[in-house]
């Protein structure tokens, strides 16, 4: 899909919250708006904003899912870049949207819709092309790739360029780095156990790792791994890679 980006694009970029941040992960969202203004851009961020979508579209609830996408791209209607810190939102938005309004006179505007949409790290950088001046203590992390972002978004090698340009961190890459976590949003209420199954094999090889954090780009994806390491007192933080990313600039 061909992307349609403002005349400049760093200058103006709608941002997509999503419900996670807004709910769980405030900082991480309050990090993606200063790493982006950090480097002169200008957020817009409509205060009408909702989910994305993909619960109702991934239960099988099409009408409700599209009455959802509808409003989102009513709310999002100018020309500018949506930069959206999850790969699993930006995958139903970019993908699916347009799938759908397939042959429905709001097509159109869902497959503009979607050209717009940019996964947080693939912005910074494809887009601006930051360049990140690290000034934390060393240490070592490890990286979990949520499916959406490895396999819908493919945008996982550019979180981990960003993570590479911090001098003083040392990425470990998980073993089993391409298994999901077990969250897939309903899918760990109604396969609880093999939701729990899943999420101890990611557990035990971010504990082989020997890393002191684990970093991800979906919130979803992270409070299941966060949880299951606080539940079997793992001391290994859980943090999304836009907080990191901000910490590390700014000396915090």
């Amino acid at each position: 899909m061909q992307r349609k980006v403002s005349p400049d694009p760093s200058n103006k970029v709608y941002f997509f919250a999503t419900c996670l941040i807004d709910a769980v992960y405030p900082d991480a969202g309050m990090a993606a708006v200063n790493l982006l203004r950090s480097q002169g851009v200008e957020i817009l961020f409509p205060p009408d904003q909702s989910c994305c979508g993909q619960p109702a579209f991934n239960s099988g609830f099409i009408q409700q899912a599209r009455t959802v996408a509808r409003k989102q791209i009513h709310v999002f209607s100018k020309p500018y870049p949506i930069v959206v810190p999850s790969g699993s939102c930006a995958g139903m938005m970019k993908h699916h949207y347009p799938e759908l309004f397939a042959g429905t006179k709001e097509e159109a505007a869902a497959r503009d819709f979607a050209s717009r949409i940019f996964d947080l790290f693939e912005y910074l950088a494809t887009v601006l092309n930051v360049r990140l001046d690290d000034r934390g203590a060393p240490t070592t992390v490890t990286w979990h790739s949520s499916c959406h972002a490895l396999r819908e978004m493919n945008v996982v090698q550019y979180a981990k360029a960003l993570i590479g340009q911090l001098s003083k961190v040392t990425l470990v890459e998980l073993e089993r780095e391409t298994e999901c976590c077990g969250f897939g949003g309903t899918f760990a209420i109604k396969q609880a156990a093999i939701s729990a199954a899943m999420v101890k094999d990611k557990v035990d090889d971010i504990r082989r790792s020997g890393a002191s954090t684990l970093l991800a780009g979906d919130c979803g994806c992270l409070m299941n791994i966060a949880g299951a390491m606080a539940h079997g007192q793992l001391a290994i933080d859980g943090k999304h890679l836009a907080e990191f990313l901000w910490e590390r600039t700014n000396g915090q």
